[in-house]
């Protein structure tokens, strides 16, 4: 199949999850013999931090405005065979309506944010989606499972809301051998949040003030020049994704924190969590309804409720322990949530509803 995606960006993974998502899935799609075309914006904070500026696995078209590539669009979707377009894409709405005019075999809307725009769309807001845009797509995809789906097609009209999680690529995300650069006893990776904060002060920033002697590590951009870290723990802006293995297998534990939409609406496991289970990380979460589908509490998991539940976790578990519960998560996520696992739920779902491909 030929696929055209207008999504936030996959050339620059700086201060989003989005990139990190369309790279696993693009990449896996185009090993299974599949042509990716991806439009971005090209907006200045990603531009000035692009990691990844020509993948190889896909054929990108940059941006500045947006009359400067509706053409090129047009004509990428005459040829078609499916026409996606992603959450927070900075020109959605026009370019939803140019998609679903299109002869494109299969229109999808894949949000990545799903909480988020019910939210948006819950109060009216139409940034990167209109309410009446929905009906019009043949498939929703959503990062979020759960009663949300219903919601979409009740409420909202979507003909078919079907879970795409997000995903880890295993030939990138495995056990690497230790750095010393990011050793540490527990890590956190994530770019500031305001409603993610309070939990980080109490499963991160408590527990390091109380245990002096362990180390601690942060990687992420964002954080408020105000905010007072314990001396034992260390900062790293920006961690480029190739390094993110390292960091991980460098860690003894990792701590994965999720934003109050994600929370409230429950089965919206993230990209880093994927990600850090592939590389056999022992991981120690907060909690959020349906996270026991995707991983076994206690066994695959570690849950922290308070400082006290981290605390315990690194004071009283033995070595092997915690490489018992990284070993069990990376034979789940190996199991259940590689790209190409995703990839494929992604033909089975498009493949059903899809005409003979045109690109063929």
């Amino acid at each position: 199949m030929k696929i055209v995606i207008c999504g936030l960006s996959i050339t620059s993974s700086w201060g989003n999850g989005h990139a990190t998502t369309y790279r696993a899935l693009t990449r896996a799609l185009r090993a299974r013999g599949h042509k990716i075309v991806f439009f971005e914006r090209d907006l200045e904070w990603y531009a000035s931090n692009r990691d990844m500026p020509e993948p190889l696995f896909c054929q990108v078209h940059l941006y500045e405005q947006w009359q400067d590539v509706v053409g090129l669009l047009r004509r990428e979707l005459a040829e078609a065979d499916v026409a996606m377009i992603g959450s927070f894409f900075p020109d959605g709405v026009k370019a939803i309506d140019e998609a679903c005019d299109s002869a494109a075999g299969v229109k999808v809307f894949y949000d990545i944010d799903t909480p988020i725009t019910i939210s948006k769309l819950r109060a009216g807001d139409t940034e990167y989606l209109r309410r009446d845009q929905i009906p019009s797509f043949d498939v929703y995809f959503s990062f979020t499972g759960g009663p949300m789906l219903r919601e979409l097609q009740t409420r909202f009209g979507a003909r078919r809301a079907v879970p795409l999680y997000c995903s880890f690529d295993p030939d990138r995300y495995h056990w690497r051998e230790p750095d010393h650069r990011y050793q540490c006893d527990l890590s956190y990776m994530g770019t500031y949040a305001p409603d993610r904060q309070a939990k980080l002060e109490e499963l991160f920033c408590k527990p390091a003030g109380e245990l002096a002697e362990k180390q601690f590590l942060l990687a992420g951009p964002q954080y408020p020049a105000t905010v007072a870290w314990p001396k034992n723990i260390r900062r790293i802006v920006h961690l480029e994704p190739e390094f993110h293995p390292y960091f991980y297998s460098s860690s003894l534990f990792t701590l994965n924190l999720t934003r109050d939409e994600m929370v409230q609406a429950g089965f919206s496991p993230s990209v880093r969590l994927f990600e850090a289970a592939g590389c056999g990380a022992a991981i120690i979460s907060d909690t959020w309804p349906g996270l026991e589908t995707f991983f076994k509490p206690g066994k695959e998991i570690l849950l922290a409720e308070s400082s006290a539940d981290v605390i315990s976790y690194l004071k009283n578990m033995t070595v092997d322990d915690v490489k018992k519960v990284g070993r069990h998560a990376q034979e789940r996520v190996l199991a259940e949530h590689s790209a190409e696992k995703r990839a494929i739920e992604f033909e089975d779902v498009v493949g059903a509803m899809a005409p003979v491909p045109q690109s063929l």
